[in-house]
């Protein structure tokens, strides 16, 4: 990132346990590994039902993706898979600042999604048909009115599809509120120690290997976001994980044209508790080529084939650092997790342009204002663009959440309540099918859901 708003995720030496202390348990129910929001979520809601739980985070509490993205809290556009989950994280989101004591910049003011022209909007009509059957406040808007819900002389097209109930949040405090309300509910959360493997015996979880010692533990969610795929590796588990590059930035306050959120295919911006706008392309994302690219190209096939439009190919270093990375580490040592903290990838200046162009045709009112910050984001993908929230067969007590496709933000707190129900034996057996790592290996089909 640049410009002088502190990263995301930094914490409070008073109550949270950093590794140079050496304070870390000797033993615990439940380790979780990774402090974006849906791991800090999983803490949460685990350690208000009295399990002992520790979370480890390498970096930064939200150091990546998760302090980093559009901030959308938004049921509009998911798939049916997902969407019950989100219906439930949203009416967590608005408990939560209750619960916790502080402001997240939770505000319920709408999603939009903007139509270029009659065609446009008659496809996103099509969800309407979703909206409805999960009971959703969910309109078409024509461009009349559109205008009186956004207060913008730009290009507004056709219309719009509406969603009054959607709601946005600062991805800079959620996940560092909702860690201090795990603690408070006697979480550990140990920041700066990563987790470099797994003991086992006899096909389950014994321990984790922190930078800093064993942790005793029958219980181990990997909520890693981009690294999940290299850790579950190395411990010979095959998670289908890809990375896309995502470039963001923000404004200085500036007029208000809206309460919520909108999208356009050339343009997303979404305000901000400090009266500016989170701002990023509507359709512009990179993939860097690796060799998990071709390794998994023909499960991930469908999701290319939707999104070409908005998806970019590169070859570049990002081939071969992945070709230089260990499959396996020894855990007496320091581990690639060490070597880097944060995933803290440059923003694409072209992209950049491209979003000031996107400002200048839609939202003329603020197409001025300054970007103070701009940053890239790593964002991981599964080959269906849904979440992996799963147990894994081979290695009992061991739990996947990962693979939340852009979408994770928004549904973290659903996710994080989910996965403790997996831990607990209290879940949804609906929910434990449609999101179990196995799909994209027991020949289901894989269909992609919504690229939004």
């Amino acid at each position: 990132m640049t410009g002088e708003q502190q990263i995301p995720g930094t914490i409070a030496d008073e109550w949270a346990w950093h590794a140079a202390g050496r304070l870390i348990p000797r033993s615990v129910d439940v380790v979780i590994i990774g402090g974006g929001i849906v791991g800090c979520s999983a803490a949460y809601f685990l350690a208000r039902q009295g399990v002992s739980v520790a979370l480890f985070e390498k970096g930064r509490i939200a150091g990546e993706q998760s302090g980093r993205n559009w901030g959308w809290v938004r049921q509009q556009g998911r798939s049916p898979v997902e969407l019950p989950m989100m219906i439930r994280s949203l009416r967590l989101w608005q408990e939560l600042p209750g619960r916790l004591g502080e402001d997240i910049g939770f505000r319920q003011g709408g999603s939009l999604y903007l139509a270029e022209d009659p065609a446009q909007l008659a496809e996103l009509g099509e969800w309407l048909e979703v909206a409805r059957a999960h009971d959703l406040d969910t309109r078409l808007l024509s461009g009349h009115e559109l205008a009186g819900i956004l207060k913008s002389d730009g290009k507004k097209g056709a219309g719009a599809l509406h969603t009054a109930s959607d709601a946005r949040a600062e991805p800079n405090r959620a996940a560092a509120a909702i860690v201090r309300g795990a603690h408070r509910a006697g979480a550990y959360i140990v920041s700066q120690c990563a987790v470099r493997g797994i003991e086992r015996a006899a096909g389950r979880v014994q321990a984790v290997v922190t930078e800093q010692g064993v942790v005793n533990t029958p219980v181990v969610i990997c909520a890693g976001g981009a690294w999940t795929r290299m850790f579950c590796g190395s411990l010979g588990i095959t998670v289908p994980q890809l990375t896309v590059l995502g470039t963001v930035a923000r404004t200085a306050p500036a007029a208000q044209l809206l309460e919520g959120e909108a999208w356009s295919s050339r343009v997303a911006i979404r305000r901000r508790a400090d009266g500016g706008y989170t701002v990023a392309h509507g359709s512009s994302n990179l993939h860097g080529l690796t060799p998990a690219t071709f390794r998994f190209a023909t499960k991930f096939f469908p999701a290319l084939r939707q999104g070409y439009k908005s998806l970019r190919l590169h070859f570049g270093r990002e081939f071969f650092k992945a070709m230089a990375e260990p499959s396996r580490w020894d855990l007496d040592a320091p581990s690639p997790f060490e070597r880097e903290r944060v995933l803290n990838p440059a923003p694409e200046p072209l992209v950049l342009g491209q979003m000031r162009e996107g400002l200048r045709a839609c939202f003329p009112e603020i197409a001025d204002a300054p970007f103070v910050e701009s940053w890239g984001g790593m964002i991981e993908t599964s080959p269906d663009v849904l979440p992996i929230i799963s147990g894994v067969e081979r290695l009992e007590g061991f739990f996947v959440a990962t693979g939340f496709s852009g979408h994770g933000f928004g549904i973290g707190p659903g996710a994080g309540k989910l996965i403790a129900d997996m831990v607990r034996g209290t879940a949804d057996p609906v929910e434990r099918s449609a999101f179990r790592l196995g799909r994209f290996f027991d020949g289901s089909p894989i269909l992609p859901g919504p690229a939004l």
